[in-house]
C-alpha cells in the first residue's frame, strides 16, 4: 500500500496495454498504478517518432475495434473531428464528421476519419487487399495465372489440409497458387521462416475470417449491404490521431499523471522478486545506474515474455517453463523514413490526393526481387504528419529482421542505400535525386513469433497464471500478435478482474481467440455506425 493506505499496482511497460491498465485503475478504482517504462517515450510500438517536423507512424495503426470500451475510450481522450482535414478541405473529399467536434487545422487534440486503401506490390501492378474479384485482378494476373488460381482454389475445397502449419492454413482458404503468388514470399519476409514451419495460430489470429469464399460473398452482397457486419479488412474508414498514434497514448500518459497515476520512463525492470506464488516486489535501474525497488499488491505485465522469465530467474522459475520463455522467438524490425520530391507510381484510382499520389495508407511488397517487406505513405494517413503535404511524400519503408543479424547490424547509411535502390528497382521513385532527406529507426521485438518453443507456450502461461498477483496483458506480455485495441482489452480485463476480486486468469488470455475474424464488429439493434479499430 502507499503512504495513503491505497493499494498499489506496478505495470511494467507503458505502451497501449500499459496506459490502458493505469487508466482503468484510476478511473474505476483507488488502487494506485505506478507504470516503469524502459524507453524515454511512451506508446511503446504505436509511438510516433518525429523526425525534422516530419512524424512516423512505426508499424501502422488504424484505430478501428468492434469492443465498444476501446472505441469509447479513444473518443473520450481524443474527440472526433467536426471540421474538414486540410487535404479533405483542398480536394473537396467529404467525411462523416462529429457535430460540436474539433476543427482539425485549429486543434491538435483531434481523431480524423481516414479512407482504408491498402493494396499489394505483385508483377509491378498494384493488386487490392484483400485479393478483390475485379476485373483489374484478373487483368493483372493474366490469363495463365487466373486459370490457374481458379483451379487451385477449387482443388482446395475439394481437399483440405490438416492446419498443422501456416501454409496448408492458407492454403485452404486461398487454394496453392494464390498463396504462391500472395502469402508465401511476404510471410517468409515477415517472419525469417517458411510458412510451413509457422504455426497456424498466426492465421487464426491475424487473418481468420478471410479467404476466397468470403470475398466471393462480399462482392455479391456488398450491393444490398447498408451498415452490416463485415470483415474488419474490408472497412473503409477508420480514426486515427491528427498527430499520429503516439498521440493518443501521450494523452492518455497525461491524464494518468493528472489523476494520480505514476509513470517514470527510462526505467528497466531488472528482477522479480517472488514470494511463494506472489510477487512481493520488481527491482529496476533508471538512467542513472541506480536501483529502486517497487513493492505493490498487484502486478501487470506488458513487457516481453523471454525478458520476464529472465527476471524472475532461472533458480526461481521452474525448468521447463524458463527454457520455452527465454528461447520464444521474436522479430525485429527496421523502418527507413525518406522524404520525398514526388513518386513515379501513377494514382490509376478515381480518389482525390493532395501531389495525386497513390492513396494507399500502406503498400505489402511481394516482390521476390527486394528485402522491402511494407510500404508506408504518412501523407495518406494524416496530412499532419507530414511538414509540407502539397509538395513533398514522407514514406516509410518497413524491413523486418532479427536483432543481430546482417540487417540489423548494417550502417545506416549502407542500409538506406540500398532501400533506395529497392525502392528504384520496383518503380516505385525514378532516382536517388528524389530523396530529400531520411532517417532510420530500429525496432526490437516488434512482433512475437508463432515457431521454435511457442508450440509448447502452454507451459509458460500455465507458470504465469500460478502467481497469484501477476497478470499478463499485451502483446509482449502475452506472446500474442494482438492489435492495439485487444492488447487495451487484454488491460482491461485485467482489472476487471483485479479490482472484483476474480482468481480466475483465463478471460485474460481469451481476449481475441474467438472464432470470427478478430477485427469483425457484430451489429448489435440500434448499432447503426459501425464504429471499428486500428
Amino acid at each position: 500500500m502507499d503512504k495513503e493506505g491505497k493499494k498499489v499496482a506496478v505495470i511494467i511497460g507503458a505502451g497501449p496495454a500499459g496506459l490502458t491498465a493505469a487508466y482503468e485503475l484510476l478511473t474505476k478504482s483507488d488502487i494506485h498504478p505506478v507504470i516503469l517504462e524502459t524507453e524515454n517515450f511512451v506508446g511503446g510500438i504505436s509511438r510516433t517518432a518525429t523526425y525534422k517536423g516530419n512524424r512516423m507512424d512505426i508499424g501502422g495503426h488504424r484505430f478501428f475495434s468492434k469492443d465498444e470500451r476501446v472505441t469509447s475510450l479513444w473518443t473520450e481522450l481524443m474527440p472526433v473531428q467536426g471540421k474538414p482535414a486540410k487535404d479533405d478541405a483542398i480536394l473537396g473529399r467529404e467525411k462523416p464528421l462529429k457535430e460540436g467536434g474539433p476543427d482539425p487545422e485549429i486543434e491538435d487534440n483531434t481523431m480524423l476519419v481516414r479512407d482504408r486503401v491498402s493494396r499489394i506490390v505483385y508483377l509491378h501492378k498494384f493488386f487490392d487487399y484483400p485479393i478483390s474479384l475485379k476485373p483489374r485482378t484478373f487483368i493483372n494476373m493474366g490469363f495463365c495465372r487466373t486459370v490457374k488460381a481458379g483451379f487451385g482454389y477449387i482443388g482446395s475445397c475439394l481437399h483440405k489440409r490438416e492446419e498443422t502449419n501456416l501454409e496448408n492454413f492458407y492454403i485452404n482458404r486461398f487454394g496453392k497458387p494464390l498463396y504462391s503468388m500472395f502469402f508465401e514470399d511476404y510471410t517468409e519476409k515477415l517472419w525469417g521462416v517458411h510458412p510451413s514451419n509457422i504455426a497456424a495460430d498466426w492465421g487464426a489470429q491475424r487473418v481468420k475470417g478471410l479467404s476466397i469464399s468470403k470475398a466471393i460473398k462480399n462482392a455479391i452482397t456488398k450491393p444490398f449491404k447498408k451498415n452490416k457486419e463485415v470483415e474488419t479488412s474490408l472497412i473503409e474508414q477508420f480514426l486515427y490521431p491528427k498527430k499520429g498514434p503516439g498521440q493518443l497514448y501521450e494523452v492518455m500518459a497525461e491524464k494518468i499523471k493528472e489523476l494520480g497515476g505514476e509513470i517514470y520512463l527510462e526505467t528497466n525492470v531488472t528482477k522479480i522478486n517472488l514470494e511463494g506464488n506472489r510477487v512481493k516486489s520488481v527491482a529496476a535501474m533508471d538512467k542513472e545506474g541506480n536501483l529502486k525497488v517497487f513493492e505493490a499488491d498487484y502486478f501487470i505485465s506488458s513487457m516481453p515474455i523471454k525478458d520476464l522469465a529472465e527476471a524472475i530467474g532461472e533458480e526461481v522459475m521452474p525448468p521447463e517453463p524458463y527454457r520455452v520463455a527465454v528461447n520464444l522467438p521474436y522479430r525485429d524490425f527496421i523502418t527507413v523514413g525518406l522524404l520525398l520530391d514526388g513518386l513515379s507510381v501513377e494514382n490509376k484510382t478515381k480518389m482525390k490526393t493532395l501531389g495525386n499520389i497513390v492513396p494507399d495508407c500502406w503498400i505489402y511488397v511481394q516482390e521476390r526481387e527486394v528485402r522491402l517487406g511494407r510500404i508506408q505513405i504518412f501523407n495518406n494517413w494524416s496530412p499532419y504528419m507530414v511538414e509540407d503535404p502539397e509538395h513533398n511524400v514522407w514514406i516509410g519503408l518497413e524491413y523486418f529482421c532479427a536483432e543481430g543479424d546482417k540487417m540489423w547490424t548494417c550502417p545506416d547509411e549502407e542500409f538506406t542505400k540500398n532501400a533506395i535502390d529497392e525502392l528504384i528497382k520496383i518503380g516505385v521513385i525514378a532516382s536517388k535525386d528524389n530523396v530529400k532527406d531520411s532517417t532510420i529507426i530500429h525496432v526490437k521485438k516488434a512482433y512475437p513469433a508463432y515457431f521454435g518453443t511457442y508450440s509448447e507456450f502452454d507451459k509458460v502461461k500455465d507458470y504465469l497464471n500460478s502467481i497469484e498477483n501477476l497478470y499478463c496483458v499485451g502483446r509482449n506480455g502475452q506472446h500474442r500478435y494482438n492489435n492495439m485495441d485487444h492488447s487495451m482489452v487484454t488491460s482491461m480485463v485485467a482489472c476487471d478482474d483485479i479490482i472484483s476480486g476474480n482468481p480466475d486468469k483465463s478471460d485474460i488470455w481469451n481476449v481475441n481467440t474467438e472464432k470470427s475474424y478478430h477485427e469483425v464488429k457484430e451489429e448489435k439493434e440500434g448499432d447503426k455506425n459501425g464504429d471499428g479499430k486500428q
